[in-house]
């Protein structure tokens, strides 16, 4: 049975797991531990090994991925909305390899579950443009087009009243500001009206911590486009970089 190790960080927590890569699902238990304070490179680097070891793959020669948000590219983080500005223009991917003595695949993370959602789950052999979000501390996206991985995009950066949209409309929002579902599906809306216009995709699928609870709010979005719950859930990043590494 084919195997890899998936590690997903994100801005409050780090989950990790063992993914078998034929059935791209869970063949261990998920671990989860908080982001540390700040989440600083030298202090998230350190909490992987500990999730490494909890997941008991310290020594393992499985391939491993990494999910990370913010924008990367050739190894290098280029973006930091919900985590330490060192991450800035810091070569990332050669830092987590020496921290943890070993190759790894590092990807951003709403692309990792954009990943395992076309190859495994909600967006499995749908045609054309697929728009996966992740809704939790921030916004994330991944596009993937006829099940092929477009990297990078930032749709959480769009603008609302001068600031990032996802400070008024992610899930971390609800929370913070203590509205109902009926009020956050509202700002949801406008946020994905306003995505359909720009790029009339074909399906959105819709990741992250709210994602267990699609019957709260997905019914109460009216959109041209259809609309789903991710199959994974929240281990999407985890098994979308999994995959990845063993690509």
């Amino acid at each position: 049975m084919a195997q890899a190790i998936g590690v997903d960080i994100g801005g409050t927590g780090i989950k990790a797991g063992i993914v078998d890569l034929e059935t791209g699902t869970l063949a261990s238990d998920r671990v989860r531990v908080p982001t540390p304070e700040g989440a600083h490179p030298a202090d998230v680097v350190e909490t992987v090994r500990e999730v490494l070891s909890t997941l008991g793959v310290s020594e393992s020669t499985l391939p491993l991925g990494v999910a990370f948000p913010a924008i990367v590219k050739f190894g290098r983080t280029l973006s930091a909305a919900n985590i330490s500005k060192d991450w800035v223009d810091f070569e990332a991917e050669k830092f987590f390899e020496d921290g943890l003595g070993r190759h790894i695949t590092f990807v951003n993370d709403a692309d990792a579950a954009g990943v395992a959602e076309a190859r495994h789950g909600a967006a499995r052999d749908a045609r054309g443009l697929t728009i996966m979000t992740t809704l939790g501390t921030g916004i994330g996206s991944a596009f993937l087009y006829n099940g092929v991985l477009v990297p990078n995009t930032e749709l959480g950066h769009l603008t609302h009243e001068g600031e990032s949209i996802e400070r008024w409309t992610a899930y971390s929002a609800m929370e913070r500001e203590s509205l109902s579902w009926e009020d956050w599906s509202a700002r949801l809306q406008e946020f994905y009206s306003h995505v359909e216009f720009l790029f009339s995709p074909d399906l959105f699928v819709v990741g992250g911590g709210v994602s267990k609870h699609p019957e709260k709010f997905l019914p109460l979005l009216d959109l041209k486009t259809p609309i789903v719950a991710a199959v994974h859930r929240n281990a999407s990043g985890i098994i979308g970089a999994a995959a990845l590494s063993a690509d």
